[in-house]
Order: C-alpha cells, then structure tokens, then sequence
C-alpha cells in the first residue's frame, strides 16, 4: 500500500494552480480580517465577567477559514463579538487560499507568522498530526475541539452531463467519465471521501476509472467553466453558484450519501492548546455560541449578508442563501423547497465532535492508500479529538444538559447505498469493500 508522498501532491497541487491561474488570472491570496469585528461594539456584546480563575493565558490568537458557507460560525465569532465576550478580545480570523495553505499556515503556528487554528476538513489535524501530508512527514499534533457543521456539501457536473439524470447513482458515468478529470479539495479531505465513496459505490474506481485532482474551492466553477474538469465536489456557495450561472447541476447533496454526516471542523495547534487550554475554552465557547445563532432561522439572511461580504466569501449573498435555508435548486428541474439534509450547525448535535465519525475518516483515509493499514484508529482519534474542551465549553455557555452528548459515538451509520459502518469493527467495514486500495 502506498502513501500519497508529500512530494507527488505538490507536484500535483501545483500544476493545477498553475493551469488555473493562467485560465482565469490571478486571483488574491489570504486576507486578513481586523481583529476588531466590525459592527460589533463593547454595548451589543459586552465582555462576560469571567473568573480570574477562568480567564485566557492570552487574548489572541490568529484563526483561518477558507471561503465556504460552512465556515459561518468563525466569521460570525468574530464579527458579533464572540471572542472578545471569552476574554479573546485579540482574535484574527484570517482567509486562506486554499486547504493546502491552511496546512502550511498551520505547520506554522502564529509565531512564525502562521496561524494558530482553523476551519478545516475533519481528517486534515489527524493527517497532520500523522505527519502524512506535512514537510518531511514531520507529525504535527492537532486538536479538534469542535465539528463545525453536518450537511452541506454537494457533487456536481458539467451542464453536459444533463441528459444523463445522474442522482446518487454514480453508475451511469463510468463510460461518461472515463479518463476526465473530477476536482476535490484536498486528498483525503473530506470532499474526496464523498466523491471516491459515491463513484466506487457505482462500480468506478476513482484511482483507474478518472483523474481526481485537488483544486481550490474558490476556483471550482471557474474551472468548469473553462472545462479543467468534469464533475467536482465542494462545498456550498460554490454547488449553487454553478446552477446560477448554468455552467452544471447538482446531482446529489452529500447528506443524501450519508444523512446528517460530519464535514468541517474547528481545530487547533495542539502545543497551542497544551499551553493555553483556557484560552482554548474560550475560543470553542465562542464558536459553540456562534453555531447556535448561525442555526437559528431567523438569522439566515443576516448570517449570509455578513459572510457575503468581501473580506468573507467575497460572493453574492443570492448565491448563499438559498441552501443556507435548505431551499435547493439542483439545475435539473427539481427544486426542495426544504430539504432534510441541508446544512446544519447546532442542531441534532452537529457541533459535537463524536469520535466514532472520525474513526470513519481515518478507516475511509486507509481504504484509499493515504494512511498506513498499521495505523491505530483508536489512539490515534483520542489522541486528536478533545471532545472534553467541547464538553467543558459547552456546560460553560449553559447548553441543555440534553444538547450534551453522553457517549463519544452515534452508533452505527446507514449509507446510501445500505451499507453500514460500525465504529467498534473498522476493519469488518473496510473487508467488506469492493473498490479500495488497503
């Protein structure tokens, strides 16, 4: 079994950055927010009393988010106020170009002018913290404190494809397809996990049948448009702005794959944790609080104004809000007016990091050859995944002890094509697969 070399992803990642940027120019890469959310004020979110006990080692921390409607809860963190409330009155919540960057920002830390955390696919702390996709397969140990969100992420196709209806059934595209190139976001991430998952439940093999190819979620439509690619999955605004300008469709939203999956998650450097676990708190108390007002109906439309914004996604707020209240036009003639997998990021524990969601993202990471067989799942989630911070966090803010989960798995998951994975037997799962590499 092979592991993806850091050396062949470069070489891979910068090719496709390059043919982007000559097809469509330059395009800016990480901004930087203030550190002083706007339109927050000491009077509309005045600073919690904390205990002296209780307060941060320190009020600052530098934070990255890539432009996704998932990436919500930082954004509006920042911009209510939310951090300042936690004593984290000095908190950066930085844009980066792309998951590679995050990665390398992250190797980083604050010190050496990286950042400190970030919104981030689920399964990239734990290939970090592996050492299987940093510089010189040096571990860096990650925490995740928090799952961002469920839902929300979807796979789309060129506008070619139409006549072939393609749904969750992957099967009419193996002639289609064969040889074309289909974008993901990150190998291993958690985009590539639906896509390769989706196509080998239809008999295609990803790594024979198609050319999967890492490409920046900011640059997926314009790379449909300029036929880089085939088909690409990513997460929203991106799925919706396509339909828009009717360059392709959506054949299936992912929680139609799996309902209510994980998919992005809050984590941070784990020295910067070990060092500053209160500070760590406060943070995850102030996205906790964020995805709870981000979840709220009433809040949707002020939600996608303010990360429509141009230092946020820089995207039009009618190409955000339409998903974002679970209305979902596929660019087929089929319109939800309310769909039952759309995003979510409080609701039915969709903030609790279960470790029994990560144990599939390392088990579905051996399966593609991008982690070792050898590797132990279980040590390796309980080392990374401090659903204890989330708990400690969320018993602060007063959450409902019934919002609270007791037990760190949600029991064996149904996929769509009726296959079922449980958490306690990775490897009976990981037999059972037809198309795989482990």
């Amino acid at each position: 079994m092979s592991n993806l070399s850091r050396r062949k992803f470069i070489i891979t990642a910068g090719a496709t950055a390059a043919g982007t940027l000559l097809a469509h120019g330059c395009s800016s890469g990480s901004t930087t927010s203030s550190a002083t959310p706007s339109g927050a004020t000491p009077s509309a979110t005045p600073a919690v009393n904390i205990n002296p006990a209780d307060a941060p080692e320190v009020t600052a921390a530098k934070l990255g988010f890539i432009a996704l409607t998932d990436s919500a809860p930082l954004i509006i963190a920042q911009e209510k106020g939310l951090f300042a409330k936690y004593g984290m009155k000095d908190v950066q919540v930085t844009k980066q170009a792309s998951w590679p960057v995050t990665r390398d920002n992250l190797e980083l830390g604050s010190e050496k002018g990286g950042i400190d955390g970030a919104h981030i696919l689920s399964p990239m702390p734990y290939q970090m913290t592996l050492g299987t996709i940093t510089k010189g397969n040096q571990p860096v140990p990650m925490n995740i404190v928090a799952r961002l969100n469920t839902n929300g992420q979807a796979i789309s196709l060129s506008k070619k494809y139409l006549d072939l209806k393609v749904g969750t059934d992957s099967k009419p595209l193996k002639e289609a397809l064969a040889n074309q190139k289909i974008a993901i976001t990150f190998p291993g991430g958690t985009h590539d996990l639906w896509m390769r998952y989706w196509l080998a439940a239809g008999g295609i093999n990803p790594d024979t049948d198609v050319s999967v190819i890492p490409i920046p979620p900011p640059q997926m439509v314009a790379n449909m448009k300029s036929g880089s690619m085939e088909a690409f999955c990513v997460g929203e605004p991106w799925n919706a702005q396509l339909v828009t300008q009717k360059v392709g469709y959506t054949a299936l939203v992912t929680g139609e794959l799996w309902k209510d999956h994980p998919e992005k998650a809050f984590a941070l450097r784990g020295d910067w944790v070990a060092k500053n676990p209160k500070a760590a708190k406060a943070i995850t108390m102030a996205i906790l609080e964020a995805q709870q007002w981000c979840d709220k109906a009433e809040n949707h439309d002020e939600m996608c104004q303010i990360i429509s914004q141009d230092k946020w996604l820089k995207v039009p707020v009618a190409d955000i809000i339409g998903r974002s209240k679970g209305q979902i036009d596929y660019g087929t003639g089929r319109i939800e007016a309310a769909s039952p997998v759309a995003m979510k990021f409080w609701a039915d524990n969709a903030s609790y990091p279960y470790k029994s969601h990560d144990t599939w993202f390392l088990t579905e990471n051996i399966r593609w050859g991008y982690m070792p067989a050898t590797t132990d799942i279980k040590a390796t989630v309980d080392k990374v995944n401090r659903e204890d911070i989330w708990k400690a966090a969320a018993t602060a803010l007063g959450v409902p002890a019934a919002q609270i989960p007791t037990t760190t798995s949600r029991g064996v998951e149904t996929f769509f094509d009726g296959v079922k994975f449980d958490p306690e037997k990775p490897q009976e799962y990981l037999k059972g697969l037809a198309i795989k590499k482990a």
